[in-house]
């Protein structure tokens, strides 16, 4: 198997060591778990690289408390 080096922070390699399930697993195995929290599809079949990027920014974007209340949204709409 071919492996790469990737550039992170001191503070993204501790995130990643506190997400480890077991102390000899790998941030490959870490990784490969977050990237499976992603979904893949639907019933209606398989998402485009471009949407699941999408949902895991809206995701962040809800984390990090950028979104808009129903209320106010329906308020800048006209709407009742």
């Amino acid at each position: 198997m071919a492996y790469t080096t990737i550039q992170i922070t001191p503070r993204t390699r501790n995130r990643l060591e506190t997400l480890k399930g077991f102390r000899r697993e790998t941030y490959e195995e870490v990784v490969s778990r977050l990237l499976d929290l992603v979904p893949e599809g639907d019933e209606e079949g398989a998402y485009r690289p471009e949407f699941r990027a999408s949902v895991l920014r809206g995701m962040l974007d809800i984390k990090n408390g950028r979104v808009t209340p129903h209320a106010q949204l329906k308020k800048r709409l006209g709407l009742k």
